[in-house]
């Protein structure tokens, strides 16, 4: 995908907002006591977050693994993010196919609270990298 420098960064700013909606959605199924819905929008707003970073280096993987790679390769190893972060991801990754895919996993508060605070975290870290690029387009 070649895209204009304006389009990256709108196409950036749209994936940012939907990563905070899935985010506001996390923490009010947490409130709601609906573990799962927690975790899959936890998991959800990260995603959205990280392919709102990557699109502005030009990279547009369409698979879960493939975000994770391209977040590691143009992020992670140059130092821009923490290790910690790509760890995070995994797991949360992990945990997130649990829930959905998994029929006797039982997910509990304090795997939710884990889970949305993973999130809420990453995502800051992710959108400070994200907001220095924007500036520099």
């Amino acid at each position: 995908m070649t895209l204009e420098p304006g389009e990256k960064k709108t196409l950036s700013d749209v994936r940012m907002e939907k990563a905070a909606e899935f985010l506001r959605d996390a923490e009010k199924t947490l409130k709601e006591g609906l573990y799962r819905t927690s975790i899959n929008r936890s998991y959800y707003a990260l995603l959205n977050a990280t392919r709102s970073l990557l699109i502005l280096e030009g990279s547009n993987p369409l698979s879960h693994e493939g975000v994770i790679t391209m977040l590691s390769l143009h992020f992670i190893k140059k130092g821009l993010l923490p290790v910690e972060l790509g760890k995070a991801y995994r797991k949360l990754l992990s945990l997130r196919s649990e829930v959905d895919y998994g029929d006797f996993d039982e997910a509990g508060r304090a795997e939710a609270e884990e889970s949305v605070g993973t999130a809420k975290d990453a995502i800051g870290k992710i959108d400070q990298v994200r907001k220095r690029l924007c500036a520099e387009l």
